[in-house]
């Protein structure tokens, strides 16, 4: 059967409420040929989000209709795959010793890639085989600055790593860290490696028929119009990260597959007093 994640505008709710409408979705769920796998809820934003195995969108609104009355106001059909990768899990928790048991994932995340700058010209230099050294000496750095702050790959992009991370400051952290690396590394080898870094921060299920699909639009093109050896951040970003003297630079750039003009910061990693 496919696989739908939906999302509820749930303001003023709490998250025992919600745990409880939980329940009273598997409590009918054989009726009706569904199983719902697990749940996000995100109090501060008012939002929910389920992930259902059903054989139809319909079919699962039923469920939610007859247990609470909670209907979805959007259904979008998902791979589990790709809910592991950005979200990190697709049953529900078995709860840590001593956590509050009100504690939930709120399902937000930050989005992060990474792109080698001039990566044609560098395998049409130095030949296929140097040129994937280069590339694995990148994926080790970013792999490792990833695993320092609680960053997860979602995939390869070829030449650069697309990864999620749970809280927008570990991500921001992250990716000046991954430059501080660079730097490093740039001043003993004889083949540098340029990258350059987009962010955003977005929910599951937004606007769009794919999972994370604006937040994973936007920071892919914002790091496309990054230059080598920057950071550029969405509005989004800048807004939660709550340390504004960090970002420089304020434009609004056309970017593809958007309407009107972003505004987009540069993150003054060099002077973030890392490492």
């Amino acid at each position: 059967m496919p696989i739908f994640m939906d999302r509820h505008y749930l303001e003023g709710t709490s998250a025992a409420e919600v745990a409880q409408a939980h329940r009273m979705d598997l409590d009918i769920q054989d009726r009706y040929g569904v199983k719902f796998l697990t749940y996000w809820f995100d109090q501060r934003r008012g939002t929910a989000f389920c992930l259902v195995d059903a054989p139809d969108m319909e079919t699962a609104q039923c469920v939610h209709r007859e247990a609470h009355g909670f209907v979805a106001n959007e259904i979008v059909e998902v791979a589990l795959s790709a809910v592991e990768a950005f979200l990190g899990r697709i049953h529900d928790p078995e709860p840590a010793p001593g956590q509050p048991s009100g504690q939930v994932d709120p399902g937000h995340r930050a989005i992060l890639f990474t792109d080698i700058v001039g990566s044609t010209e560098m395998t049409s230099r130095l030949g296929d085989r140097m040129a994937t050294e280069l590339v694995r000496a990148h994926d080790a750095v970013v792999r490792r600055c990833l695993s320092h702050n609680s960053g997860r790959e979602v995939k390869h992009t070829g030449d650069g790593i697309m990864a999620a991370f749970a809280e927008t400051t570990a991500a921001v952290e992250c990716a000046m860290a991954i430059q501080k690396e660079f730097k490093h590394y740039n001043g003993g080898n004889a083949e540098p490696i340029h990258i350059r870094i987009g962010l955003d921060c977005g929910e599951p299920v937004e606007d769009s028929n794919d999972l994370f699909g604006s937040t994973v639009q936007l920071a892919a093109r914002l790091c496309a119009a990054a230059s080598g050896d920057q950071i550029l951040v969405s509005e989004n970003i800048f807004r939660e990260y709550g340390a504004a003297d960090l970002f420089v630079h304020a434009t609004r750039r056309r970017l593809k597959g958007f309407s009107k003009p972003m505004l987009a910061f540069q993150c003054d990693w060099t002077g973030a007093g890392l490492g």
